[in-house]
């Protein structure tokens, strides 16, 4: 291979063709076209990845299938939490009943879940059904690999420590034609004492502005009317490229973008929520007013020991700030319940924290202790039995709240960006206001990614019934 072709993205241009020429003669023995299906774990940069993922399948030949009785199945993974890790053990043990029945059927991991040198060891030793395995850092590979599992008969396994560089301009199948994330950034630097992300993902790597803004201007040539700007901490946006640039300073420069009508990101640590941003939030209409804001706990003494580098007083204060800024702002959230060393006392911090800011929504988790983090050594760890209680009362609390701020625009005209048929109701359509709750009104396909005005007539406490006057 020529030195022209050692670079990327040209190197896997190359594979590409390789492989176009391989699925076309595997086809054409089998007398209908290879099928691929991914399921992906996780979260929405997962999600992105799998879009990326499904644009070089389908560029090499690959059709998408509904189900995991296809030629080519890839498993994108997750590894928050030790269940994810978990069910993509289960899955992969039935694959191997699929894989019987279809030989040549070829199996894939990739994800959070492969950079962990633990389950790599696993797989080899239980699960030597699966071909090829890669992580976070090489997803731009996928054609090489194939290439490279097709022409051998061993397992292919190309995981790498950190990222060499951020490859561009690759193919991308998009699940929804008129909205699309957008990565800004990739990996983490804060090492919270929970978490396995930074080590999973590596050190953050941002990617340059003027990239990020020719990509959102194909995505809007080609119809999108709302990005989601993606990053593990995209507050953090922008210090490591070549003349540094804040997340407020991209966010003013996308609400700039003409024919885009809608702005997301997520997520956003409390310790790096700048009065820039909040001004930029304030000031850029095209930005939605919703927020998510990740709380983890109520306790200060608790947020010291996940080394979350905020207060429970600094959190409300930013809170308050936001809400002056952009007082109409749906606010939602993440919590942990459970952490190492937290009491009764602690937890009722974080409830009172839940009752003072009465976010729109909020995911809440059981602490799941992950194998190399500073917190799966901790002590104290707190019983399971007492984690289930508190749990509970959180919940409950969590959906009594959101049930009454939810409906806080009953009888009002919002704007709807539609996404889908209903798929509960005929003759219905769902979309979401600006600030993500979601809508149910009259409607057919043709609204379909679609900004239409909605007389929201019933609160459900989670979602509203509308009508649209076209």
């Amino acid at each position: 291979m020529n030195q022209m072709i050692e670079q990327e993205p040209q190197r896997q241009r190359y594979f590409m063709e390789q492989m176009k020429a391989l699925v076309a003669e595997r086809s054409r023995e089998k007398g209908r076209p290879l099928t691929c299906m991914i399921n992906t774990f996780g979260c929405q940069m997962n999600a992105r990845d799998s879009e990326k993922l499904l644009g070089i399948l389908e560029t090499i030949g690959f059709v998408e299938a509904d189900s995991e009785e296809a030629d080519f199945v890839l498993y994108n993974t997750c590894t928050v939490r030790d269940n994810a890790n978990q069910k993509v053990y289960g899955r992969l043990g039935y694959l191997q009943t699929l894989k019987k029945k279809n030989p040549d059927m070829l199996i894939a991991l990739c994800g959070c879940m492969m950079q962990e040198p633990s389950v790599i060891e696993k797989i080899k030793k239980s699960y030597s059904h699966v071909d090829i395995i890669f992580g976070t850092h090489n997803i731009f590979k996928l054609a090489e690999l194939i290439y490279n599992r097709m022409m051998g008969d061993r397992m292919v396994i190309d995981i790498w420590d950190a990222a060499k560089e951020i490859v561009e301009d690759l193919p991308v199948e998009r699940k929804f034609p008129f909205k699309s994330g957008v990565n800004i950034m990739f990996g983490c630097n804060n090492f919270c004492s929970y978490c396995i992300v930074p080590y999973v993902r590596g050190r953050e790597r941002s990617r340059k502005p003027e990239d990020i803004l020719a990509e959102i201007r194909r995505l809007v040539a080609d119809g999108v009317v709302e990005v989601m700007l993606l990053g593990q901490n995209v507050n953090s946006y922008g210090t490591n490229v070549e003349t540094p640039i804040t997340f407020a300073e991209l966010l003013r420069q996308v609400n700039e973008i003409e024919g885009l009508e809608r702005i997301r990101f997520m997520t956003s640590h409390p310790k790096d929520l700048s009065e820039d941003l909040i001004e930029a939030m304030r000031d850029c209409k095209k930005v939605c007013n919703h927020l998510h804001l990740p709380l983890q706990s109520g306790s200060s003494r608790i947020l010291g020991l996940m080394n979350r580098r905020y207060t429970k007083e600094s959190y409300l204060e930013l809170v308050d700030k936001i809400r002056a800024a952009v007082p109409d702002i749906a606010l939602t959230t993440d919590i942990i319940v459970g952490f190492p060393g937290e009491t009764e006392a602690d937890f009722q911090e974080t409830m009172d924290v839940v009752r003072r800011v009465r976010y729109d929504s909020a995911f809440t988790f059981i602490y799941s202790k992950r194998t190399g983090t500073p917190a799966a050594a901790m002590e104290n760890q707190v019983p399971e039995d007492v984690v289930k209680v508190r749990f509970d009362e959180l919940l409950q609390e969590v959906q009594k709240i959101s049930g009454e701020v939810c409906g806080r625009d009953i009888n009002t005209t919002q704007k709807v960006l539609v996404e889908c048929l209903d798929d509960h109701k005929e003759g219905y359509v769902t979309g979401r206001l600006t600030n993500n709750t979601v809508v149910h009104f009259p409607g057919d396909a043709s609204l379909i990614g679609r900004i239409v005005d909605v007389y929201l007539e019933e609160a459900k406490g989670f979602y509203y019934m509308g009508r649209c006057d076209r």
